[in-house]
């Protein structure tokens, strides 16, 4: 039974649920942008104060792989960096005018998608099926690091 349905959740991953990243990743191709750096631009947009090291610590990923997907935003000219006033060695993160715009259409055509599964199929399931994602998501985290430290 078990194994049945590990087979069944790989098809469905196979089938469907790998397309998700489609839907961020449809509308910021228009901009050259790849679904990460996307989510650089939407953190940007949403707080004031953002550095690369806040990227890295917030999603536990190395410090090369943000600081790859900023020197494209940077070349790009959807972001640029200032010094923060308070502490000189610290380089903020902010929007061009162009990074503003990709951001706000990308965002839009992102959440009228969305919504559109919504009212496809209604906010409960959608709740019930987030909740088990972020259950799914925990214990397995919470695996990798039981792992790590038996290492």
């Amino acid at each position: 039974m078990k194994s049945e349905l590990l087979e069944k959740y790989i098809d469905v991953y196979l089938a469907y649920v790998k397309y998700l990243d489609d839907v961020i990743a449809q509308p910021a191709a228009k901009y050259k942008l790849s679904f990460e750096q996307y989510l650089i631009l939407r953190d940007v947009a949403q707080r004031e104060t953002l550095t690369l090291t806040d990227i890295v610590d917030e999603r536990n990923v190395t410090r090369a792989a943000i600081s790859r997907q900023i020197k494209m935003l940077l070349k790009r000219n959807y972001i640029y960096q200032e010094p923060d006033i308070k502490d000189r060695r610290r380089m903020l993160l902010h929007l061009t005018p162009d990074g503003k715009e990709a951001e706000r259409i990308i965002s839009r055509k992102v959440r009228d998608r969305f919504n559109g599964w919504i009212d496809i199929f209604g906010s409960e399931k959608a709740e019930d099926i987030l909740r088990f994602i972020q259950d799914f998501g925990e214990v397995v985290h919470q695996e990798n690091l039981d792992q790590e430290s038996k290492k």
